[in-house]
Protein backbone atom coordinates (compact mmCIF):
# COMPACT_ATOMS: atom_id res chain seq x y z
CA UNK A 1 0.00 0.00 0.00
CA UNK A 2 1.05 3.74 -0.50
CA UNK A 3 1.52 6.13 2.39
CA UNK A 4 -1.27 9.00 1.24
CA UNK A 5 -4.44 9.35 3.10
CA UNK A 6 -6.55 6.60 2.47
CA UNK A 7 -10.26 7.80 1.93
CA UNK A 8 -13.91 6.14 3.14
CA UNK A 9 -14.98 4.65 -0.06
CA UNK A 10 -18.84 5.91 -0.83
CA UNK A 11 -21.62 5.70 -3.49
CA UNK A 12 -21.61 9.19 -4.15
CA UNK A 13 -21.06 10.40 -7.50
CA UNK A 14 -21.34 13.64 -6.97
CA UNK A 15 -18.67 16.77 -6.92
CA UNK A 16 -18.64 18.65 -4.01
CA UNK A 17 -16.35 21.42 -5.57
CA UNK A 18 -16.13 23.21 -8.92
CA UNK A 19 -13.16 22.21 -9.82
CA UNK A 20 -11.29 18.89 -8.68
CA UNK A 21 -11.03 15.95 -6.37
CA UNK A 22 -8.55 13.48 -5.92
CA UNK A 23 -9.05 10.26 -3.76
CA UNK A 24 -7.23 7.28 -2.43
CA UNK A 25 -9.26 4.51 -1.84
CA UNK A 26 -8.58 1.26 -0.31
CA UNK A 27 -11.39 -1.72 0.65
CA UNK A 28 -10.01 -4.55 2.63
CA UNK A 29 -13.49 -5.80 1.44
CA UNK A 30 -14.34 -4.58 -2.06
CA UNK A 31 -17.70 -2.89 -2.23
CA UNK A 32 -20.66 -3.99 -4.81
CA UNK A 33 -20.57 -0.75 -7.26
CA UNK A 34 -23.44 -0.60 -10.32
CA UNK A 35 -23.10 0.71 -13.49
CA UNK A 36 -23.01 4.52 -13.30
CA UNK A 37 -22.20 7.89 -14.82
CA UNK A 38 -21.48 11.32 -13.68
CA UNK A 39 -21.00 14.82 -14.91
CA UNK A 40 -17.34 15.28 -14.85
CA UNK A 41 -14.46 13.51 -16.17
CA UNK A 42 -12.81 10.63 -14.29
CA UNK A 43 -9.30 9.43 -14.09
CA UNK A 44 -9.42 5.61 -12.57
CA UNK A 45 -5.82 4.94 -11.23
CA UNK A 46 -5.62 0.62 -10.46
CA UNK A 47 -3.23 -0.02 -8.18
CA UNK A 48 -4.08 -3.54 -6.65
CA UNK A 49 -6.91 -6.07 -6.67
CA UNK A 50 -9.41 -8.19 -8.88
CA UNK A 51 -10.79 -6.14 -11.31
CA UNK A 52 -12.18 -5.84 -14.31
CA UNK A 53 -14.01 -2.71 -15.57
CA UNK A 54 -16.83 -2.57 -18.51
CA UNK A 55 -17.40 0.83 -20.34
CA UNK A 56 -19.73 1.15 -22.88
CA UNK A 57 -19.51 -2.60 -23.66
CA UNK A 58 -15.87 -3.01 -23.75
CA UNK A 59 -14.03 -5.07 -20.71
CA UNK A 60 -10.97 -3.71 -19.93
CA UNK A 61 -9.09 -6.67 -18.01
CA UNK A 62 -6.69 -4.51 -15.40
CA UNK A 63 -3.22 -5.25 -14.16
CA UNK A 64 -1.63 -2.53 -11.51
CA UNK A 65 -0.53 0.45 -12.33
CA UNK A 66 -3.52 0.52 -15.33
CA UNK A 67 -5.30 3.96 -16.07
CA UNK A 68 -8.87 4.49 -17.38
CA UNK A 69 -10.11 7.87 -18.67
CA UNK A 70 -14.17 8.00 -18.70
CA UNK A 71 -15.89 11.45 -19.92
CA UNK A 72 -19.75 12.63 -18.68
CA UNK A 73 -21.26 10.52 -21.49
CA UNK A 74 -19.89 7.12 -20.33
CA UNK A 75 -21.61 4.22 -18.86
CA UNK A 76 -19.56 2.54 -16.97
CA UNK A 77 -18.57 0.20 -13.67
CA UNK A 78 -16.16 -2.29 -12.17
CA UNK A 79 -16.49 -6.03 -11.99
CA UNK A 80 -15.00 -7.58 -8.89
CA UNK A 81 -13.74 -10.83 -8.92
CA UNK A 82 -12.83 -11.74 -5.57
CA UNK A 83 -12.53 -10.43 -2.23
CA UNK A 84 -8.73 -9.09 -2.62
CA UNK A 85 -7.95 -6.13 -1.16
CA UNK A 86 -9.26 -3.13 -4.20
CA UNK A 87 -6.80 -0.13 -4.20
CA UNK A 88 -7.14 2.90 -6.61
CA UNK A 89 -6.36 6.61 -6.98
CA UNK A 90 -9.22 8.69 -8.31
CA UNK A 91 -9.36 11.81 -9.93
CA UNK A 92 -12.52 13.67 -10.79
CA UNK A 93 -12.11 17.01 -12.70
CA UNK A 94 -15.11 19.14 -13.95
CA UNK A 95 -14.45 19.41 -17.97
CA UNK A 96 -14.99 23.44 -17.90
CA UNK A 97 -12.02 23.31 -15.22
CA UNK A 98 -10.18 21.04 -17.68
CA UNK A 99 -11.16 23.38 -20.46
CA UNK A 100 -9.90 25.91 -18.86
CA UNK A 101 -6.29 24.02 -18.60
CA UNK A 102 -5.45 25.08 -22.12
CA UNK A 103 -5.20 28.54 -21.19
CA UNK A 104 -1.80 27.08 -19.86
CA UNK A 105 -0.36 26.20 -23.06
CA UNK A 106 -1.09 22.70 -23.62
CA UNK A 107 -4.32 21.13 -24.50
CA UNK A 108 -4.30 18.91 -21.36
CA UNK A 109 -7.98 17.35 -22.77
CA UNK A 110 -6.49 15.47 -25.68
CA UNK A 111 -6.33 12.02 -23.93
CA UNK A 112 -9.48 12.42 -22.85
CA UNK A 113 -10.54 13.68 -26.12
CA UNK A 114 -9.01 11.12 -28.36
CA UNK A 115 -9.72 8.52 -26.24
CA UNK A 116 -13.37 9.23 -26.34
CA UNK A 117 -12.99 9.58 -30.16
CA UNK A 118 -11.29 6.17 -30.18
CA UNK A 119 -13.74 4.65 -28.03
CA UNK A 120 -10.49 3.00 -26.47
CA UNK A 121 -9.88 4.27 -22.66
CA UNK A 122 -7.36 2.38 -21.18
CA UNK A 123 -3.67 3.65 -20.19
CA UNK A 124 -0.58 1.39 -19.49
CA UNK A 125 2.27 3.60 -18.91
CA UNK A 126 5.80 2.55 -18.47
CA UNK A 127 7.57 1.46 -15.28
CA UNK A 128 9.46 5.05 -14.77
CA UNK A 129 6.05 7.06 -15.78
CA UNK A 130 3.81 5.06 -13.51
CA UNK A 131 5.92 5.36 -10.20
CA UNK A 132 6.27 9.41 -11.10
CA UNK A 133 2.56 9.05 -11.57
CA UNK A 134 1.67 7.67 -8.51
CA UNK A 135 4.26 9.85 -6.77
CA UNK A 136 2.36 12.90 -7.53
CA UNK A 137 -0.67 11.12 -6.30
CA UNK A 138 0.37 11.18 -3.05
CA UNK A 139 1.95 14.74 -3.27
CA UNK A 140 -1.25 15.95 -4.64
CA UNK A 141 -3.55 13.94 -1.45
CA UNK A 142 -1.03 15.27 0.95
CA UNK A 143 -1.39 18.79 -0.19
CA UNK A 144 -5.21 18.69 -0.22
CA UNK A 145 -5.01 18.11 3.67
CA UNK A 146 -2.77 20.15 4.21
CA UNK A 147 -3.55 23.22 6.32
CA UNK A 148 0.31 24.58 5.76
CA UNK A 149 0.38 28.15 3.56
CA UNK A 150 -0.21 27.40 -0.28
CA UNK A 151 -1.28 23.92 0.38
CA UNK A 152 -4.60 24.18 -2.41
CA UNK A 153 -2.07 26.33 -4.60
CA UNK A 154 0.16 22.96 -4.68
CA UNK A 155 -2.90 20.70 -5.37
CA UNK A 156 -3.38 22.46 -7.98
CA UNK A 157 -0.09 22.84 -9.68
CA UNK A 158 0.34 18.96 -9.09
CA UNK A 159 -2.98 18.08 -10.89
CA UNK A 160 -1.24 20.36 -13.58
CA UNK A 161 2.05 18.10 -13.49
CA UNK A 162 0.03 14.64 -13.84
CA UNK A 163 -2.47 15.92 -16.33
CA UNK A 164 1.09 16.15 -18.26
CA UNK A 165 2.33 12.90 -17.72
CA UNK A 166 -0.80 11.64 -18.31
CA UNK A 167 -1.16 12.25 -21.78
CA UNK A 168 2.47 11.41 -22.55
CA UNK A 169 1.57 8.11 -20.92
CA UNK A 170 -1.60 7.98 -23.21
CA UNK A 171 -0.11 8.36 -26.47
CA UNK A 172 2.78 6.51 -25.77
CA UNK A 173 0.58 3.58 -25.04
CA UNK A 174 1.37 1.16 -27.53
CA UNK A 175 -1.94 -0.54 -29.35
CA UNK A 176 -0.42 -4.38 -28.50
CA UNK A 177 -2.39 -3.96 -24.69
CA UNK A 178 -5.73 -4.18 -26.97
CA UNK A 179 -5.43 -8.04 -26.29
CA UNK A 180 -6.60 -7.16 -22.55
CA UNK A 181 -9.80 -5.70 -23.97
CA UNK A 182 -12.77 -7.86 -24.58
CA UNK A 183 -15.06 -6.58 -27.34
CA UNK A 184 -17.53 -7.23 -29.85
CA UNK A 185 -17.41 -5.68 -32.94
CA UNK A 186 -21.01 -5.90 -33.47
CA UNK A 187 -22.05 -4.76 -30.80
CA UNK A 188 -19.30 -1.87 -31.10
CA UNK A 189 -21.51 -0.66 -34.00
CA UNK A 190 -24.44 -0.90 -31.82
CA UNK A 191 -23.04 1.53 -29.21
CA UNK A 192 -21.99 3.85 -31.56
CA UNK A 193 -25.05 4.05 -33.41
CA UNK A 194 -27.00 4.44 -30.33
CA UNK A 195 -24.36 7.29 -29.26
CA UNK A 196 -24.97 8.86 -32.55
CA UNK A 197 -28.54 8.78 -33.17
CA UNK A 198 -30.70 9.47 -29.33
CA UNK A 199 -33.45 11.26 -30.98
CA UNK A 200 -33.93 8.40 -33.48
CA UNK A 201 -36.07 5.74 -33.56
CA UNK A 202 -33.89 2.87 -31.07
CA UNK A 203 -36.11 0.34 -31.33
CA UNK A 204 -34.33 -3.24 -31.11
CA UNK A 205 -36.31 -4.22 -34.75
CA UNK A 206 -34.78 -0.56 -35.68
CA UNK A 207 -31.05 -1.58 -34.42
CA UNK A 208 -31.32 -5.27 -35.47
CA UNK A 209 -32.31 -3.43 -39.13
CA UNK A 210 -29.62 -1.38 -39.50
CA UNK A 211 -26.85 -3.37 -38.19
CA UNK A 212 -27.35 -6.36 -40.37
CA UNK A 213 -28.31 -8.84 -36.85
CA UNK A 214 -31.05 -10.89 -35.50
CA UNK A 215 -33.30 -9.17 -33.05
CA UNK A 216 -32.56 -12.14 -30.51
CA UNK A 217 -28.22 -12.25 -31.00
CA UNK A 218 -28.80 -8.28 -30.94
CA UNK A 219 -30.68 -8.39 -27.93
CA UNK A 220 -28.48 -11.59 -25.98
CA UNK A 221 -25.24 -10.25 -26.95
CA UNK A 222 -25.60 -6.48 -25.77
CA UNK A 223 -26.54 -7.43 -22.30
CA UNK A 224 -23.08 -10.29 -22.68
CA UNK A 225 -20.92 -7.44 -23.33
CA UNK A 226 -22.43 -4.01 -21.84
CA UNK A 227 -23.96 -5.36 -18.67
CA UNK A 228 -27.37 -3.77 -19.38
CA UNK A 229 -30.29 -4.97 -21.82
CA UNK A 230 -30.63 -2.56 -24.82
CA UNK A 231 -33.77 -0.59 -23.33
CA UNK A 232 -31.43 -0.45 -20.13
CA UNK A 233 -28.49 1.34 -21.90
CA UNK A 234 -30.52 3.42 -24.32
CA UNK A 235 -32.52 4.96 -21.24
CA UNK A 236 -29.51 5.36 -19.28
CA UNK A 237 -27.76 7.39 -22.40
CA UNK A 238 -30.63 9.45 -23.43
CA UNK A 239 -30.50 10.68 -19.50
CA UNK A 240 -27.11 11.63 -19.39
CA UNK A 241 -26.87 13.30 -22.21
CA UNK A 242 -30.35 15.30 -21.56
CA UNK A 243 -28.55 16.39 -18.35
CA UNK A 244 -25.03 17.02 -19.77
CA UNK A 245 -27.57 19.25 -22.45
CA UNK A 246 -29.38 20.92 -19.29
CA UNK A 247 -25.98 21.68 -17.69
CA UNK A 248 -24.94 23.62 -20.59
CA UNK A 249 -27.52 25.77 -20.84
CA UNK A 250 -30.16 24.01 -23.35
CA UNK A 251 -33.94 24.33 -22.22
CA UNK A 252 -35.62 21.26 -20.61
CA UNK A 253 -38.03 20.50 -23.40
CA UNK A 254 -35.68 20.90 -25.73
CA UNK A 255 -33.37 18.38 -24.49
CA UNK A 256 -36.14 15.94 -23.83
CA UNK A 257 -36.73 15.95 -27.52
CA UNK A 258 -33.33 16.15 -28.81
CA UNK A 259 -32.49 12.68 -26.59
CA UNK A 260 -35.53 10.99 -28.11
CA UNK A 261 -38.00 11.00 -25.35
CA UNK A 262 -41.22 12.03 -27.07
CA UNK A 263 -43.20 12.20 -23.93
CA UNK A 264 -42.10 15.00 -21.32
CA UNK A 265 -43.56 12.84 -18.51
CA UNK A 266 -41.78 9.51 -19.27
CA UNK A 267 -38.60 11.52 -19.41
CA UNK A 268 -38.92 13.03 -16.31
CA UNK A 269 -39.71 9.68 -14.48
CA UNK A 270 -36.45 8.28 -16.15
CA UNK A 271 -34.53 11.24 -15.22
CA UNK A 272 -35.56 11.54 -11.48
CA UNK A 273 -35.21 7.32 -10.90
CA UNK A 274 -31.27 7.88 -12.71
CA UNK A 275 -30.64 11.08 -10.97
CA UNK A 276 -32.70 11.50 -7.74
CA UNK A 277 -33.34 15.00 -8.83
CA UNK A 278 -35.70 16.96 -11.23
CA UNK A 279 -34.55 18.31 -14.46
CA UNK A 280 -34.59 22.05 -13.70
CA UNK A 281 -32.24 21.64 -10.75
CA UNK A 282 -29.44 20.84 -13.39
CA UNK A 283 -29.76 24.48 -15.22
CA UNK A 284 -26.99 26.81 -15.26
CA UNK A 285 -26.64 28.94 -11.25
CA UNK A 286 -28.81 26.34 -9.93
Amino acid sequence: MLNSPKDIFTLRQTMERQDFECYHYYDPIPPVIDFHEHEFFEVFFFLSGDVSYVIEGRTYQLRPGDILLTDNRDIHKPDIHSDKPYERFVIWIQPDFLTRTKELGSDLTACFTDASAKKYKLIRPESGVLTHLKGICEKMLRSRDGSEFGSSTLSYIYLIEFLVYLNRAYFATPDAIRKDVTENEKINEVVAYINDNLSSDLTLDRLADVCFISKSHLAHQFKTYTGLTLYQFIIKKRVTVARNMIRAGSPVMDACMRCGFNDYSNFLKAFKREFGRNPKEFQPGK
